[in-house]
């Protein structure tokens, strides 16, 4: 899984990450021809390209040109959007009708300091230090879930601690979420555990059955946390912009591709064999035919 681009920062972080429709559908094109099965998309505003955008129709746009260039590829779109959205806002993605959305299974606390985004780069502002708190509830994810449900669409339940496993289990046994449960776990972000072996390992080792596992790690933590995942024997492992802008210290990356061809070659080198999206799409249990708009 990619994750081309994100709600929180933009070209101001790296002068290749992709804002417009174009450069997101430019951009999935490489990934899907070096290996990715599924992108992760956060469809920005058109006017104001660092910010998310809450319109199904631009959503609907971005989606359309990425199936006519990726015909298999499987898409997922966030429903995190970017700070301060309403619950409206950010559930407004799924009527774009993506195969997979994420699903926050907790609160969040962040304290995220972004970089001042200058001239020429369009729509500019200045740096600022954005904090403040997600209150998640039990009401709220059964909310998002049903209008998944509804939708036919898998969630990516975003797993940041494995106390939020809890909510998991509230969900399965109110039967709004389908074996193989998507799972992803982030590692070293600020409201989840260090990104360290011990740690991964005490993931995996409470997971509820039947289980299709996703891991990404933020910023330096993605290639070992992806590598030690390769190892471990999960599904799925995600890279790209969103969470990393760099290849390795000191040097950004030049695509999102260079981040994809780099842990496809690492799961080859692990005897790991990367999935076609119509593999992928039977792991995770979603239809064999892609989705059209």
């Amino acid at each position: 899984c990619v994750a081309i681009t994100g709600g929180v920062q933009g070209k101001e972080a790296n002068p290749k990450l992709p804002e417009t429709p174009e450069e997101q559908v430019e951009q999935t094109l490489a990934c899907y021809e070096a290996g990715a099965s599924m992108v992760h998309l956060h469809v920005r505003d058109p006017e104001k390209w660092w910010d998310g955008s809450s319109k199904a129709s631009q959503y609907r746009k971005v989606h359309a040109l990425i199936r006519e260039a990726c015909p298999d590829i499987i898409i997922n779109n966030t429903t995190g959007g970017s700070f301060g959205m309403t619950v409206e806002d950010r559930i407004a993605c799924l009527d774009a009708g993506p195969e997979v959305a994420t699903l926050n299974m907790g609160p969040d606390m962040y304290k995220i300091k972004l970089k001042a985004r200058k001239p020429p780069l369009p729509h500019p502002r200045p740096g600022e230090e954005v904090r403040g708190t997600l209150p998640i509830t039990y009401d709220e994810l059964r909310r998002f879930a049903a209008a998944m449900q509804e939708r036919e669409i898998k969630p990516e339940m975003e797993v940041y601690h494995p106390g939020q496993l809890w909510s998991v289990l509230d969900l399965v046994e109110q039967r709004l979420v389908e074996a193989p449960y998507l799972i992803q776990f982030v590692m070293g972000y600020g409201m989840s555990p260090w990104a360290t072996p011990h740690n991964l390992v005490n993931f995996f080792e409470q997971l509820p059955s039947m289980c299709a596992v996703e891991v990404s790690g933020i910023g330096p933590f993605q290639l070992p946390m992806t590598t030690m995942a390769i190892i471990m024997g999960a599904q799925l492992v995600r890279v790209g912009m969103e969470d990393n802008v760099y290849f390795e210290r000191g040097r950004l990356l030049e695509s999102n591709a260079e981040a994809v061809a780099r842990v496809v070659r690492i799961a080859r080198e692990l005897n790991r064999e990367i999935a076609t999206p119509a593999q992928a799409r039977e792991i995770l249990g979603l239809p064999p035919v892609p989705s059209q708009y």
